[in-house]
């Protein structure tokens, strides 16, 4: 099943959750591909992260434009990075670069960036491409104050958009973090989507471990 994976904010786990279940398919014998259709901020090597940690976790190796059709150099809000490069994401080109990846792959998993309503336009988001896509979601919840309220002001935007939460991943950012299981209770009794697995914080996050932890949605 291709996914589309969002989160309660930026800096919660997203890239963490997308190569664990792009692990976890490629237990199973799928070819799996990652895709970051935009990224913002890239190193002294002109790579960015989260890019290059999906590609690492893919079985398929696609050409780097499917894999992240926009790339932009700044850290930044992607419509503003844009803004400032003088460019303009495009929805049809990440669609058409979806659907090439969907070619090569049994499974694509489809990062989003920030949270579900990052703005990628003046007059689209996240959310609108979530929503092209037409694919099922799964939310990284970062278990920090201030997730439950994140958290189900989401899974309301996912189910506007008419789509399907497949699953929710609860991820420790904050080591301390109060009240972690009840905070977990509570969105287990209000999210409308099985809990796909709890991990717990990590200093150094292995992906491939993650997928042990997780169960792939239905």
């Amino acid at each position: 099943m291709n996914l589309f994976v969002t989160g309660t904010d930026t800096e919660i786990g997203k890239t963490l959750a997308s190569c664990a279940l792009l692990h976890a398919h490629a237990g199973k014998g799928r070819r799996v591909a990652g895709m970051k259709p935009v990224a913002a901020g890239v190193g002294a090597d002109g790579v960015n992260e989260d890019v290059a940690q999906l590609r690492a976790a893919s079985t398929v190796d696609a050409p780097y434009d499917l894999v992240n059709p926009f790339l932009f150099r700044e850290p930044l809000a992607p419509h503003i990075a844009a803004q400032r490069e003088g460019a303009t994401i495009n929805m049809a080109r990440i669609v058409a670069a979806y659907q090439a990846l969907c070619a090569l792959a049994d499974v694509v998993i489809v990062e989003g960036v920030g949270g579900f309503r990052v703005p990628l336009g003046e007059r689209w988001d996240s959310a609108d491409l979530a929503a092209r896509l037409g694919l099922p979601v799964v939310l990284v919840v970062g278990l920090r104050l201030g997730c439950l309220n994140h958290a189900l002001l989401t899974q309301e935007a996912v189910a506007a958009r008419g789509l399907r939460l497949a699953g929710w991943i609860a991820n420790q950012v904050d080591v301390g973090m109060a009240c972690v299981e009840e905070n977990v209770e509570m969105l287990k009794a209000r999210l409308e989507a099985p809990l796909l697995g709890f991990v717990p914080h990590q200093a150094a996050p292995d992906a491939a471990r993650v997928a042990e932890l997780l169960s792939l949605p239905d």
